[in-house]
């Protein structure tokens, strides 16, 4: 008897050859980390010498923590850019006007499908046409983000605009309201919080992205750990340290996605269970309700 939609349970050979092949995959698992280690090791990569560099304070002072903050301090403005340009191109792309709908289609899917390095560079030689400047490096890598996170943000918030139910919009239209007054004040506000999720979780990809600045010179933490790498010789154990970096930071930034959808998620189970309630207001408004905008309630309210 099927105990699953797509396959059936397997059965004593099934299972035992499951282990089987379990087995072998872990053993040459196991056979590859072990090459790995011991060509490192070969290489002196793991000796007790080349952690050593970390124990100094000259190594975070110069290197690491400066490269962190130059990481932070890029992720950080691309982040603020991405959600300004996100927001301005998704109405854009949702206006009545058609030329400016087809103008911002064009320009949010360019920015969806030119690689961000691709743009890195573009704009980084771009500047550099234009003189020499201590910032061109931050300036090509911060654009370059903006435009593709933004681009990628503009998608979501469209995305959750079209899932909203057509009362909203109709809602706002029938007390007098204006297309354009309608998607910022009613349906903007529920889209971004219903994709509030999805969105934090596009700044672990900001954050990331990041370190494609070190291909234009700019002094994020990948880049300073390969000038502390050059001058310490200990090249795995500095990608080693940075990558357990980056993973605490997009760890964080994953936790901060998920207590915001629980939030989310239990202020609309506080907000369906008010609606529902037996409370002295239950029963005293039907119709539709537009619920969007703060302090907005769009509907025929009849009293029984």
């Amino acid at each position: 008897m099927s105990s699953g939609v797509l396959f059936d349970a397997p059965g004593p050979k099934a299972r035992r050859r499951h282990a089987v092949l379990t087995v072998l995959g872990a053993l040459v698992l196991l056979g590859l980390l072990w090459l790995v280690y011991r060509r490192l090791d070969d290489k002196g990569q793991l000796t007790s010498a080349m952690w050593k560099p970390f124990l100094e304070a000259s190594t975070w002072q110069d290197y690491i923590l400066p490269g962190l903050l130059g990481t932070l301090k890029a992720a950080g403005t691309a982040m603020i850019g991405a959600a300004v340009f996100g927001i301005v191109f998704a109405m854009a792309r949702m206006s009545h006007v058609r030329p400016l709908r087809w103008v911002a289609g064009v320009i949010v899917e360019l920015g969806r499908a030119v690689p961000v390095l691709l743009m890195m560079l573009f704009v980084y030689g771009w500047l550099s046409t234009r003189g020499d400047n201590d910032n061109n490096p931050f300036i090509a890598t911060v654009v370059a983000l903006v435009i593709y996170n933004g681009a990628v943000v503009a998608e979501v918030i469209r995305s959750g605009v079209d899932q909203l139910p057509n009362g909203q919009r109709e809602g706002g239209l029938s007390v007098g309201l204006t297309q354009t007054q309608t998607l910022r004040s009613i349906l903007l506000p529920q889209a971004i919080t219903a994709m509030m999720p999805t969105l934090i979780s596009q700044l672990v990809v900001v954050l990331k992205d990041t370190a494609l600045g070190y291909n234009v010179l700019y002094g994020e933490m990948l880049y300073k750990a390969k000038n502390a790498a050059v001058s310490s010789a200990n090249i795995v154990p500095m990608i080693f340290v940075v990558a357990l970096i980056y993973i605490a930071l997009n760890y964080t930034i994953s936790k901060i996605a998920v207590l915001v959808e629980k939030r989310l998620q239990n202020r609309g189970q506080a907000a369906g269970a008010g609606e529902h309630g037996d409370g002295p207001g239950a029963g005293v408004t039907a119709g539709v309700a537009v619920t969007g905008a703060p302090g907005v309630n769009f509907g025929e309210q009849h009293t029984t």
